[in-house]
């Protein structure tokens, strides 16, 4: 059964910290071998491409084979029903809607007569996404990174995803032609993750990283930055729930393990002000548990990392919540509107009864790619942001420089750096 806390419980921060933890820690033995593999495939280029695909995915790749061609995209789309690509197309269209809205535009100010300032926004040129691949089909990933990339105008977007001996899910290939992927690659691991940042002779060197992985990609992307932009170290995922008494137990139950069938890592928690309802989705939970096709997995992830917390009031429950600053937070309340004010820190907030996480992992519009274990405290979902970058515009007329030039030369002394305020006072006026 689910576990029953209460904030006052002895030993309620020592177990918080152990959920909260849960996946800080890389094991050393996994990067060293990540590593090894990112020095290998810059060394070598496709020749270790080739070896380490053959050994990690049973698939004998060449320079002919490694990339996805348009009629294997054919060959694999004949077999995606016309109901699945009207979904994953009206995905992307949300999707897109709702990235389009936060574009921002070059700006320059004329508050000052005499200097002019602004901004430039430009695109980055070429975005890596990489997609888990194999059985899993996860064609929402494609949508959630590739739209927004080419929304903010991003020139070419190459997507990896692994193809276990030859296998992938034709729904990806669908959702990369619909999300206009430029072009596709048969790799996947940190060797993937290397290629992209490093370029090799057939794959191209991207100025981004964007998508999820397992521990040997995310520790690939953050070995990698600084090299190539990445989006985040994303950690399993997770759901804390708020609940104030009202609603159905059946649907929090079901929205909880929605998180937990992710993988035995994923993290469920419900915090409600309401005894009775604790116990029933405690009920709950078991009895959905027993119909799932990934129980096992779930079921690892109630018991290890799953809880439901009785708090006094909903002050203590959104305390909570800021606390934690989870990846996704229901609001399960009459009126969610409400407490909106009131929540700082969290990746996604899904508001009232009828809003289920999956809402937004797949076609509400908004990204999925959220930040987890805490990283909401200071990182952003997923945004068109993450596809461009700005440049500073600086232009001094004569009189400006005239203006404000000696008090950039009093800063360059107090600095102790004579040629920088020599560069300045050199054009100044005697």
């Amino acid at each position: 059964m689910m576990r029953m806390l209460k904030f006052s419980d002895p030993g309620f921060d020592a177990e918080f910290r152990r959920i909260e933890q849960r996946a800080e820690a890389v094991p050393a033995e996994i990067e060293e071998t990540v590593k090894a593999i990112i020095a290998d495939v810059r060394r070598r280029g496709d020749a270790a491409l080739f070896e380490l695909t053959a050994k990690f995915d049973q698939l004998e790749l060449s320079a002919d084979t490694l990339e996805v061609t348009e009629e294997e995209i054919d060959a694999a789309m004949a077999g995606v029903s016309v109901a699945a690509m009207t979904a994953l197309q009206l995905a992307a269209e949300r999707i897109a809607d709702y990235h389009a809205k936060q574009k921002q535009e070059t700006w320059l100010s004329t508050d000052e007569d005499d200097v002019l300032l602004g901004q430039l926004v430009r695109p980055l040129d070429r975005v890596g996404i990489y997609v888990p691949g194999g059985k899993a089909s996860y064609p929402s990933s494609v949508l959630m990174n590739a739209v927004p990339a080419k929304v903010a105008g991003v020139k070419e977007v190459i997507m990896v995803v692994p193809m276990p001996g030859g296998e992938i899910n034709p729904h990806v290939l669908a959702a990369a032609r619909i999300a206009g992927v430029d072009r596709i690659f048969k790799l996947g691991g940190a060797q993937a993750v290397a290629a992209l940042a490093y370029g090799t002779e057939s794959v191209p060197r991207v100025d981004k990283i964007t998508g999820p992985g397992n521990i040997y990609v995310a520790t690939a992307k953050q070995l990698v930055f600084g090299q190539v932009d990445i989006d985040m170290i994303a950690g399993p995922s997770e759901i804390l729930v708020v609940n104030d008494g009202s609603g159905t137990a059946a649907h929090i139950a079901a929205d909880l393990l929605s998180q937990a069938e992710h993988d035995e890592l994923a993290s469920a928690v419900l915090v409600t002000s309401c005894e009775k309802m604790a116990f029933e989705v405690q009920d709950e939970v078991e009895r959905q548990l027993q119909q799932l096709s990934r129980e096992t997995i779930a079921r690892q992830s109630i018991d290890d990392y799953g809880a439901i917390i009785l708090a006094r009031d909903l002050d203590e429950a959104i305390a909570f919540s800021n606390r934690i600053a989870p990846e996704h937070l229901e609001l399960a309340v009459d009126n969610p509107f409400v407490l909106l004010p009131q929540i700082r820190h969290a990746g996604a907030i899904f508001m009232g009864h009828h809003t289920p996480e999956a809402a937004g992992d797949y076609l509400a519009g908004p990204n999925h790619t959220l930040p987890t274990g805490g990283t909401a405290r200071f990182f952003s979902p997923l945004s068109l942001d993450d596809f461009v970058k700005k440049s500073s515009i600086i232009s001094f007329s004569e009189k400006g420089l005239q203006r404000l030039g000696p008090e950039i030369v009093q800063i360059a002394e107090l600095e102790g750096l004579e040629a920088h305020g020599k560069s300045v006072s050199i054009r100044l006026k005697k």
